[in-house]
């Protein structure tokens, strides 16, 4: 990696708090943490982003059956899925699209290079301890994709001293098999966890039939391991590796055939895809003294994907691979000043059958940004340099400025930009990129109020605005181009305890529109509204929560509309001993029929069916060792 003498000077600058490698482990465990927003664990309280965080705790006793069921009760994100568990998942946060999300697996980027989202649909949920999901442009800290928000996802951490074993076991109905063992543990100075799983389902047939080869259930297999270690060598060292691998199978439908180029006709098709998603990440933190703190993180992550046909032999390939480098600086100046400075690189690499005109690229960045923190008020400012190997420089920057109102209440607003440079598919996918799309560009601005308006009760709202230069639309027939985009939001989200009952309430209206047209952003819904209720009686616990979507278009024109839904899910757990814990999940309690996504070609439409009822027994085995 070359790097400029401006990015060495920046490099050699301290960073924004100071924390150790113990205390980011520690960290991950609690709610009131954050440690996305400025890639370094602080107070929720002290970060100007808008963050939901889920710790393990909130996992267990949410139930949820995949990273998109728990992503989706998010204040602003909505959840494109084409049928179920297993099936192409997308994520719009704050009417953004999928490609204009950043997720990062412990620190490290992944996704693919091709299409340039996330295969979270393969994310096993038990290998993962905690999910942070930060809502609003980050690209002066991340750079390139973080337009609508960025989803961090940290894999499983050891329970604490000693050795506990896991061992999950749940079945349900369309053929739903969960098994998963695990072993953590470790000392005041080294942790460590190893963890597998496979799932496994049946399923059920994702579409209406066309070809009598629709018929068939839409089956899903899921194969994960995941490690992590740590070791804190003296009070100024430590270092860690954390690695995850899930691979497997899953079927879907074609309802329009799979179409022959030379005799232009279409013929029954059973496709389906061998997958494989992998993350490794390397950080070694050296805290020089008790202001400076320097941290090394050194990446690799592997998106491939292979979609093959029962009734026709060969396949497509499309395998993603990208190695990144990140030098984090912190300085704490003091209780009021810190400073966080850096340099991040990142090369992509694509393998495919089909034939990209160039499949790798690199980016280099340096970014720095200073926050304040008086008993007046409080600022961010943040200012980060990038150099892309295809599309040449580009500078970002963010500003904020917090006012405490009393003793419960914050006013934030903030100022944002971001940038996406155009995915292999946009530019060069054969007969639908296009080579001449420019990288997209927005300014978002936001205005959050914070307010604890009683001990267990807490507001947080938002109401924002973002516009997007040259966003990257899929039209029809082909036509990709790009155009101007504007989104109008506004969130809130409501905390509550009452009568010893967990509360959370959500609701998200969201404008999205192309500016020229006047369209609604294809497969974003205008509200959403979810509640979370949870109550724990002695040893046993129930809760259950309800969603509600407003209608949505599945193309650019508005031609094509998705209607709303309403859901409701139950659950229910028993700690029947201090190791042996049973659950119980019942979702879509009224078996309601709906679909999320559809699949258009030459005029027709098929909307992909989502899980009607489902039904997940459980039974969790934590013994000391």
């Amino acid at each position: 990696m070359k790097l400029s003498r401006l990015a060495l000077a920046v490099a050699l600058l301290p960073a924004a708090h100071l924390y150790a490698a113990d205390k980011t482990e520690e960290a991950i465990k609690l709610s009131e943490t954050v440690i996305t927003a400025n890639r370094t664990a602080e107070e929720r309280k002290d970060s100007t982003a808008a963050v939901t965080v889920f710790t393990r705790a909130d996992i267990d006793r949410l139930q949820p059956v995949n990273v998109a069921d728990l992503l989706g009760r998010v204040p602003g994100v909505q959840i494109q899925q084409s049928g179920g568990r297993g099936s192409t998942t997308g994520v719009f946060i704050r009417g953004t699209k999928t490609a204009q999300t950043l997720v990062l697996i412990d620190g490290v980027r992944v996704g693919s290079a091709s299409s340039g989202g996330a295969s979270l649909q393969h994310l096993n949920l038990e290998q993962i301890e905690r999910v942070e999901v930060l809502r609003g442009a980050r690209s002066a800290v991340y750079g390139s994709d973080a337009i609508g928000g960025v989803i961090q996802i940290f894999t499983r951490r050891s329970a604490g001293e000693g050795l506990q074993g896991r061992v999950r076991l749940a079945a349900g109905n369309k053929g739903v098999r969960e098994r998963s063992a695990g072993v953590s543990g470790g000392d005041e100075n080294t942790r460590f966890n190893l963890s597998a799983s496979l799932d496994e389902m049946t399923g059920f047939d994702r579409t209406h039939n066309s070809y009598s080869s629709d018929a068939d259930h839409d089956a899903y297999r899921n194969k994960a391991i995941s490690f992590s270690l740590s070791h804190v060598f003296n009070e100024q060292f430590s270092a860690g590796v954390n690695v995850l691998d899930q691979r497997g199978k899953t079927e879907y439908d074609n309802p329009f055939g799979r179409f022959d180029m030379n005799t232009f006709t279409s013929f029954a098709a059973q496709p389906y895809d061998e997958y494989a998603v992998s993350s490794t990440s390397v950080f070694a933190e050296l805290q020089a003294n008790e202001q400076l703190t320097s941290r090394l993180e050194l990446g690799h992550s592997e998106d491939k994907g292979s979609s093959y046909d029962k009734l026709f032999a060969g396949r497509d390939d499309f395998d993603t691979y990208r190695d990144s480098a990140a030098w984090l600086n912190t300085l704490a100046i003091n209780t009021q000043h810190t400073v966080l400075a850096g340099v991040d690189y990142t090369k992509d690499k694509l393998h495919s059958t089909e034939d990209f005109e160039k499949d790798s690229r690199w980016n280099q960045a340096v970014f720095i940004q200073h926050s304040y923190k008086g008993e007046v008020f409080g600022t961010e400012l943040g200012l980060r340099h990038d150099k892309n190997q295809q599309f040449g420089s580009e500078n970002t920057w963010n500003a904020a400025l917090s006012l405490p109102v009393g003793q419960s209440n914050e006013f934030v607003l903030s100022y944002a930009e971001g940038f996406r440079a155009p995915t292999f598919n946009d530019l060069y996918y054969p007969m639908y990129g296009n080579p001449n799309l420019k990288a997209e560009k927005s300014k978002s601005y936001e205005l959050q109020l914070r307010s604890q308006l009683a001990d267990t009760v807490r507001l947080e709202t938002s109401i924002y605005q973002t516009k997007i230069r040259d966003q990257i639309q899929y039209q029809a027939n082909n036509d990709l181009r790009n155009v101007e985009a504007r989104i109008n939001g506004f969130e809130a989200s409501l905390q509550h305890e009452v009568f010893a009952a967990q509360g959370a309430l959500n609701l998200s209206l969201v404008d999205s529109r192309d500016r020229k047209t006047g369209h609604q952003l294809p497969r974003i819904a205008k509200r959403t509204l979810s509640y979370d209720l949870d109550k724990q009686f002695g040893a046993f616990g129930v809760g259950g929560t309800w969603r509600l979507a407003s209608k949505s278009f599945n193309d650019a024109k508005n031609n094509q509309q998705i209607a709303g839904f309403g859901t409701m899910d139950v659950r229910g757990s028993w700690q029947a001993t201090q190791d042996l814990g049973v659950d119980l999940r019942l979702a879509n309690i009224f078996d309601k029929g709906y679909t999320r996504a559809m699949y258009s070609y030459d005029g027709e439409s098929y909307g992909y069916r989502e899980d009607r009822f489902t039904v997940l027994l459980g039974m969790t085995w934590t013994p000391n060792l």
